[in-house]
């Protein structure tokens, strides 16, 4: 039997039990990525990379995502990113002054929603205007 784990997914709105493929299964015509675990859920097709690098191969890089919040997630970090890989702050005090911002212990694997990311992008903006970084 495939192992499953129960993981929120975003575009079934709710806990599911995912099921542990490779890439082969979510990415077929990426053969470098035919090795890789990712979680799939099978209702909606969506899934979500696993820290594969660490002891913990198998454990998810946060809730299954939709490809709209894929899409969100990766504008997040354009915007997010080189506040910290730039020097302008560190990592950590990035995302601690985010998650003060947000009221909640912010990770973009985490984002739930389109709207979520949403405020999340306009938080980061923000952060970037506050200590004088262009958009």
């Amino acid at each position: 039997m495939t192992e499953q784990r129960s993981i929120y997914c975003c575009g079934c709105e709710s806990d599911v039990k995912a099921s542990l493929v490779t890439g082969r299964d979510v990415y077929p015509h990426r053969s470098d990525l035919h090795s890789l675990p990712f979680w799939k859920c099978f209702a909606c097709g969506n899934f979500v990379g696993c820290h594969h690098k660490t002891a913990d191969r198998t454990r998810p890089l946060g809730v299954i995502p939709t490809p709209e919040i894929k899409y969100a997630r990766r504008r997040i970090h354009q915007i997010l990113d080189p506040l910290w890989k730039r020097g302008f702050m560190k990592r950590r005090v990035v995302y601690e002054t985010l998650s003060r911002k947000l009221g909640f212990e912010y990770h973009t694997a985490e984002l739930r929603s389109v709207d979520q990311a949403r405020d999340v992008y306009r938080a980061v903006l923000d952060l970037r205007h506050s200590i004088g970084v262009a958009p």
